[in-house]
């Protein structure tokens, strides 16, 4: 009774629309990591792009994160109904698109017009739609909560991306295994068309909050840009951050090709899920444990504790080891990440903090740029070459464990140089 009370003033303290944006980012979130779990095989191997593959999967990334500076500008013009309906249109022909270059009567058409240029132009085409989906969700959930409710909103919005993140990949396995890899990519074109009707249908577009709208143009994001780009302080911290993002990209670009052809295990979907899976688990005990420790000693000891999770997987070969040592990074990952946002704020100039956070997801592109084409250099390296996979995880742990020393040194010379 007591629980059921409590699901009742949790579903009435939001409105209609804050439920439904949540519903189709939980079903958009399927769909990308559901593509993302195989993405980096199906480029490398059924389109046959080799390494170039995991390159391009790490542009892909890099875009998909990066364009959302610039995206924000046109959900602001155009509102988030019609911003998200484009979203959803543009994510079903993308991801159509990129699985159509897999599928046997596709051949002629992607030949024709070479197969790098058209898988480019098909990613680059998906990114595009993917720029769109966080201004929108996460502007919706501003506007649709209130000062009371704004904490407990962005709690269920981050639960549902990582409950997205967790099924999808499992959905993307079953897929997989009743028709192929290239239908993985076709499910997802479904998913999104079905978002883009549920938008049509049931997605209001949300008051503003009184405020004056924003008036932003590209001139005006491109000069902002600049004005970040220059602040060494701050952008030298993100660059350095971005090593974070450099191991867990791994996940879903080298660590399928490991778990297959090393470990001997087909099923590497079920795999890539343990971390969303275990940040479900694990954020919120975490951040209560985390509480008190000052932001820099949180992201010190979680980057260092999900650097180590790499030796892990070095030192012992195994299904349940490498499982533990995910669930290991999942922990790092969750004792830093509610910091991150903290201390990156602190960081900007007291009067430009909005502006400047707008950058603060710049890592996770950074990350995506730099792990693809690392991905294939360990692959070829130490699957194909030495076949001394081990090694792939030891280069992550150092990449880990110098971005980590670099962080503590940037703090120390940022701390001393730092106005009153």
């Amino acid at each position: 009774m007591d629980f059921a009370a409590s699901f009742n003033r949790i579903r009435r303290g939001f409105t209609r629309t804050f439920w439904v944006a949540n519903t189709l980012e939980l079903f958009e979130r399927l769909a990308f990591y559901g593509s993302k779990a195989v993405l980096a095989v199906y480029l490398v191997e059924k389109v046959g792009l080799g390494p170039l593959g995991s390159t391009l999967v790490g542009l892909y990334g890099f875009a998909v994160f990066f364009l959302p500076i610039l995206a924000g500008v046109f959900v602001d013009r155009y509102g988030f109904r019609r911003s998200l309906s484009a979203c959803f249109l543009i994510f079903s022909i993308g991801y159509f698109s990129v699985g159509f270059a897999g599928i046997s009567w596709g051949q002629g058409l992607v030949d024709s017009m070479g197969r790098v240029p058209y898988i480019i132009g098909a990613l680059l085409l998906t990114a595009i739609g993917g720029s769109l989906i966080k201004p929108c969700i996460v502007g919706t959930v501003a506007r649709t909560t209130t000062e009371e409710t704004k904490g407990l909103g962005y709690s269920i919005y981050y639960t549902l991306v990582n409950l997205g993140g967790a099924i999808g990949p499992i959905l993307a396995l079953t897929v997989r295994e009743g028709f192929g890899i290239e239908y993985v990519l076709i499910m997802s074109a479904l998913v999104s068309f079905l978002n883009l009707l549920g938008t049509l249908l049931f997605f209001e577009e949300p008051l503003a909050s009184g405020g004056p709208a924003s008036s932003r143009t590209l001139g005006r994001v491109f000069a902002d840009m600049m004005m970040v780009f220059r602040n060494f302080r701050f952008i030298s911290f993100l660059v350095i951050f971005s090593g974070f993002w450099v191991m867990f990209w791994q996940i879903f670009y080298s660590l399928p090709f490991y778990v297959r052809d090393v470990l001997n295990f087909s099923r590497f979907e079920l795999i890539e899920t343990v971390d969303a899976w275990s940040i479900i688990i694990l954020t919120v005990p975490v951040a209560a444990l985390m509480k008190k420790a000052r932001p820099i000693v949180a992201m010190t000891v979680g980057f260092a504790i999900a650097s180590a999770s790499w030796l892990l997987i070095a030192a012992i070969p195994s299904i349940p080891v490498l499982v533990a040592a995910i669930a290991l990074f999942a922990l790092g990952e969750a004792m830093q990440a509610p910091r991150f946002y903290e201390y990156v704020a602190d960081l900007a100039p007291r009067e430009q903090v909005g502006t400047f956070m707008g950058f603060a997801f710049l890592p996770v592109a950074i990350g995506s740029l730099v792990a693809g084409p690392l991905s294939g250099w360990l692959l070829q390296r130490y699957l194909q070459g030495t076949n001394r996979p081990a090694g792939m995880w030891i280069t992550l742990a150092a990449i880990g464990f110098a971005s980590t020393a670099l962080m503590i040194v940037h703090d120390r010379m940022t701390h001393r140089s730092k106005p009153v």
